[in-house]
């Protein structure tokens, strides 16, 4: 069998990447999923792909829990919680949602790279994940990169995400079955 090396390199680098993440900053963001009445996520494009599924997790844990940008949304209030990926804090539509939920009295979490810029300044909560975005040339304190520019962000939230999920399941004494009977049975 011969070794998928660009595979290899992709998991080197996330582990590497992963271990400059703060736990404390993630056990932040899980604590304001607990205290939210609902939950709104938000992304755009393949960090959204990401924020998607984290949405779709939390409804199968039994958060009410929503995407941002469907039809089915319901308006933002006080005793919500927006999260949002957003690799570089200043992608416009991001930005102005998070306006619009601070202002409705929600709160506010992010994961990116730039916790300084616009979203990540207005958020109760941030999780600095390391990478780099064709939106902002600095590079943070990231691992050497084989990936195209915004990758590793993406994947690295997605197991963020999940990583919260687990934790989440654990601290609400779920099951696999608790969980699967909230999944989707219309397919």
């Amino acid at each position: 069998m011969k070794p998928c090396n660009n595979l290899l390199a992709i998991l080197e680098e996330l582990s590497e990447d992963a271990k400059r993440v703060d736990g404390e900053e993630v056990d932040a963001v899980k604590e304001l999923i607990t205290e939210a009445k609902r939950v709104f996520v938000a992304g755009a494009g393949r960090s959204g792909f990401a924020a998607r599924g984290f949405a779709n997790r939390l409804m199968h844990l039994g958060y009410s829990s929503y995407f941002v940008g469907e039809p089915t949304t319901p308006s933002i209030q006080q005793g919500d919680l927006l999260i949002i990926g957003s690799g570089s804090g200043e992608t416009a539509s991001l930005k102005a949602m998070a306006q619009k939920a601070v202002e409705q009295g929600a709160k506010l979490a992010t994961l990116t790279i730039f916790p300084s810029n616009t979203i990540g300044s207005m958020a109760s909560a941030c999780i600095k994940i390391p990478g780099i975005t064709s939106k902002v040339e600095e590079e943070g304190d990231k691992a050497k990169s084989i990936q195209t520019k915004g990758s590793s962000f993406e994947q690295l939230s997605w197991l963020i995400y999940d990583s919260i999920i687990i934790d989440l399941k654990r601290e609400t004494g779920q099951t696999d079955a608790d969980m699967f009977a909230r999944h989707a049975n219309m397919e």
